[in-house]
């Protein structure tokens, strides 16, 4: 087989539909656009969701009860593992996480989580830690601090 053997698949290519060269094409006289109104004049374009003037269905509906998604709280997550990067006794704060790349984002808040195994001493410095990340740091004589007004304590059922 050569390059000039190469031809494409078949059906894979299409002749345009070229529109409004008469009536024997099949796309003549009204070239696709339907009889008379709105769409078939010059320029018309109308959004998603219009009804012609009658009140749209997405305002028509109750919009009631809760959601929790505007109470959500985002973290940029950080695996403890990826942390023995940086030198033993080393202070990691959101800062050192972003410069080596490991908290990219819009988010501004950190969770360490306790994915892994840290083998150095580091004293950490995030807005939340998992509990299995705080016992894995402070196991090796690490520190855990946490960033803002948020308590370290949980909170009582």
């Amino acid at each position: 087989m050569r390059l000039h053997d190469l031809k494409p698949r078949p059906g894979a290519k299409h002749r345009r539909k070229r529109i409004g060269q008469g009536e024997s094409s099949g796309h003549g006289k009204t070239s696709g656009r339907g009889g008379k109104g709105q769409s078939a004049r010059s320029g018309s374009s109308i959004r998603i969701g219009f009804e012609g003037g009658q009140m749209p269905l997405i305002r028509r509906i109750p919009k009631r009860g809760f959601n929790n998604a505007q109470h959500t709280i985002e973290f940029i997550p950080v695996n403890l593992e990826s942390l023995n990067q940086f030198e033993d006794g080393a202070r990691v704060d959101e800062v050192a996480l972003r410069t080596v790349g490991l908290a990219n984002g819009r988010l501004r808040r950190i969770k360490i989580l306790g994915s892994g195994e840290i083998t150095k001493r580091l004293t950490v410095t995030a807005h939340a830690f998992s509990a299995s990340a705080r016992t894995k740091i402070e196991a090796k004589g690490g520190k855990c601090e946490v960033v803002g007004n948020k308590s370290a304590t949980p909170a009582k059922a």
